[in-house]
């Protein structure tokens, strides 16, 4: 256990040092990405003066949040690639992938509180409602709409327990490392979703092939 530990750590420090190899001009740039990222966010809650404390605050507690948790992901995926090009056996591999995954939740889960307790201190929690949407390209609206239009026949019930798993996912995603990231927690609650519409009744293949040919009607009217 003891040489399990620090074959762990070694892995764990080794890939943290991996992160801080950008060069000064690599991280100028992503710097701006993220900057400008976040300050659309900002401005997309009603924030619009960008030259006050409260939009700067804000601003900054976004770009924090996108370095940490981006550092985070980094240092899990360059841990990843260590440990499977080490050779080692399959059980000792994926014991060890484990380990790097819980690692980074654990950090993550920590972020994640911090991140949301500064930003109420500084917005309004409607606000910070946008600022989640924004991060994750408002997919909790889009997938639920999405449902509503493909089954209007679901019940006030079966509408919450959707809207709750995606809000969940959106939780979730608003700390993913990239945007592909992002859409493969929600393809994995409406994964969960789904298999639940189908323990209600519903025939969730025959109702995607009518929805996608009424999407088709409705084009076609456009058009």
């Amino acid at each position: 256990m003891k040489k399990y530990t620090i074959l762990l750590l070694s892995f764990l420090l080794g890939t943290a040092a991996m992160a801080q190899t950008q060069t000064p001009a690599e991280q100028e740039n992503y710097t701006k990405v993220i900057t400008d990222r976040s300050a659309k966010i900002v401005v997309g809650i009603g924030i619009t003066d960008s030259t006050s404390k409260k939009f700067i605050k804000v601003r900054d507690i976004l770009v924090d949040h996108y370095r940490v948790t981006g550092t985070l992901h980094d240092d899990r995926n360059a841990g990843v690639k260590e440990v499977k090009a080490s050779g080692m056996e399959k059980a000792a591999m994926n014991a060890k992938l484990a380990s790097l995954d819980s690692a980074m939740n654990i950090k993550l889960d920590k972020h994640h509180a911090e991140f949301l307790a500064k930003l109420n201190k500084e917005i309004t929690p409607e606000q910070v409602e946008g600022v989640k949407d924004a991060m994750t390209y408002k997919k909790v609206a889009v997938t639920y709409n999405g449902y509503i239009d493909e089954l209007p026949q679901l019940t006030e019930a079966q509408k919450s327990q959707i809207k709750a798993w995606l809000v969940e996912a959106r939780e979730k995603a608003v700390d993913a490392g990239s945007s592909d990231e992002k859409t493969a927690i929600f393809g994995k609650y409406k994964g969960r979703i789904n298999n639940y519409l189908s323990k209600e009744g519903y025939d969730m293949k025959k109702a995607a092939e009518e929805w996608q040919k009424r999407l088709k009607e409705r084009a076609a009217q456009k058009g």
